[in-house]
């Protein structure tokens, strides 16, 4: 603010307005670690309201109680509320005779209002600390019950943060809380009831980890899905105490952190520099202590492990085939052979997790359509050679719905308004492409979808986009996201096929050449 006289002025534009007393400014926004000038930051008061993972793990345990066990939750709040106005009732009564103390003029004894309102303080003093005893009992007792659901709370603030930080690794992988929220309660809505809480819980742990990843997966690159699963499992099981956060470390970084010159010699010239390292870095480890002296000792079956095709699929030499689990396999494969990594790694996916995760989600166009409403946009991270405008086509003709796309770029703003504002009222689908040519004009867009009122129920707005550093952080916290890349791998190519077809054409035909020629056409599709 600008002093002048005994007023204070801002500056807005080329003017110089009046400040009226009482005026406060709000300025929020959705970036998880804004840099401001220190200019800014010495003349603002600059709150975090980022969510802990202690923090949301107590607003999730809430929420699970409030719909698991609601009168829990009921009385646990009016035991709060109870417990404040009890101290509230203290606290007036001790200014009352604070206040009669200091203002009574002469012998207190001789005083009799006040010999009154001494008792009566001390009477309610009596039964406010007995009121707040049984309270604090009673807190005990919900606080006991609420605990047991407490796994499923725990477990919801791990995926959660796990998928925040899959914005770092590409910048349109942005997630909000309440997109998140939304994924937590339908799974408590939609997992498998149980009279036994154990039971329950475990349900709900189950269907909330794996809709969860289904949810993040879709909107991921192929080149990244193996990665946020690895992710979860190690996350998971890091929670679960199996995965020490030393062997994450070594996972992570192997011997990238140390010099060769500082480490033992190496025990035969085969071995290459960076693998040594590894192996030095992993004897570390009380399981692979001794790994350095055993494998001179038995350097020729070593050597024909690590030369083997495969060698997460071969047998161990010194006895590790039978001692090591998935996981330190795992660290095994990556201090030797960093490029079959990924092929041990879906093995410890897929046992510790089960198949489905290491299988990976297929698209599901109509399963994303019947998930999104007419107030959620689709948007689609375009790569080379992948563009869903056929799919979304196809769908919308299946649907009998109305279709219109509009390449974005200089000057279509006026098309892209009139399409949204007639399909809004009469029903179909929107389709943008490119939108990464229109940055400036997807606030408007998405301030169309979000605040038009009487939209028809059939309206769908669908977006597709390249990666762009500043592609707008509300829209894509707004929008479901997907990918539409051919997946990696022969099975996930077929299954992507067959996922296409329907009932209907495989049984088109009763010759029994029609099925295996299908499968011969889908397997050159996958493979070609």
């Amino acid at each position: 603010f600008i002093k002048s006289g005994s007023t204070l002025k801002v500056k807005v534009g080329d003017k110089e307005v009046d400040v009226m007393k009482g005026f406060v400014l709000y300025i929020t926004t959705k970036l998880p670690n804004p840099s401001y000038t220190p200019e800014i930051s010495a003349r603002t008061s600059i709150i975090n309201f980022t969510v802990t993972m202690k923090g949301l793990e107590d607003q999730l345990l809430g929420r699970v109680i409030l719909t698991e066990k609601q009168e829990l939750e009921a009385e646990r709040v009016a035991l709060m509320e109870d417990v404040t106005q009890n101290k509230r009732k203290m606290k007036e009564l001790e200014d009352n005779l604070l206040h009669r103390l200091t203002t009574t003029k002469g012998s207190l004894v001789d005083d009799e209002s006040l010999i009154i309102v001494l008792g009566t303080t001390k009477k309610t003093s009596q039964e406010v600390t007995q009121k707040l005893l049984v309270a604090s009992e009673t807190e005990k007792k919900i606080n006991e019950a609420r605990e047991e659901f407490r796994p499923v709370a725990s477990r919801g603030s791990v995926l959660y943060f796990l998928i925040v930080e899959m914005s770092l690794v590409n910048v349109m992988y942005q997630t909000s809380l309440q997109q998140f929220l939304g994924v937590f309660d339908i799974s408590m809505a939609r997992s498998a009831k149980s009279p036994i809480a154990s039971k329950r819980i475990s349900n709900i742990i189950e269907y909330l980890t794996f809709e969860s990843f289904k949810y993040t997966a879709r909107g991921l690159y192929e080149s990244h899905k193996l990665l946020f699963t690895l992710l979860l499992t190690l996350k998971i099981d890091m929670q679960s105490g199996h995965v020490k956060h030393k062997e994450f470390q070594t996972l992570i970084k192997g011997g990238a952190a140390l010099d060769l010159n500082t480490c033992p010699p190496k025990s035969s010239k085969w071995i290459t520099d960076m693998t040594w390292l590894n192996l030095v870095e992993l004897s570390k480890l009380p399981q692979f202590s001794e790994i350095l002296t055993q494998i001179p000792r038995n350097d020729k079956a070593w050597r024909m492990w690590y030369d083997s095709e495969a060698p997460e699929d071969s047998p161990v030499p010194d006895g590790y085939n039978n001692s090591l689990d998935t996981f330190r396999k795992l660290l095994l494969v990556r201090a030797w052979a960093p490029d079959r990594t990924a092929a041990q790694a879906k093995k410890y996916i897929a046992e510790t997790m089960g198949k489905k995760y290491a299988e990976g989600v297929i698209l599901d166009m109509e399963a994303m359509w019947e998930e999104s409403n007419l107030r959620v946009p689709m948007i689609c991270f375009l790569s080379l050679g992948s563009d869903p405008t056929n799919a979304i086509e196809q769908l919308a003709k299946k649907k009998e719905l109305e279709f219109r796309a509009i390449s974005m770029g200089q000057g279509q703003e006026v098309h892209a308004r009139s399409a949204m504002q007639k399909h809004q009222s009469q029903g179909g689908w929107v389709l943008l492409q490119n939108c990464h040519l229109c940055l400036d004009f997807l606030e408007e867009v998405l301030n169309t979808v979000l605040q038009t009122e009487n939209v028809h129920d059939t309206f769908r707005l669908w977006v597709t986009t390249e990666v762009h550093l500043k592609f707008p952080i509300n829209f894509l916290q707004s929008s479901i996201k997907y990918t539409c890349e051919p997946p990696e791998g022969v099975k996930a190519g077929l299954r992507r096929t067959f996922t296409n077809i329907s009932q209907e054409q495989l049984e088109i035909s009763n010759l029994p050449q029609w099925k295996p020629m299908l499968y011969t056409v889908a397997f050159i599709h996958t493979t070609v």
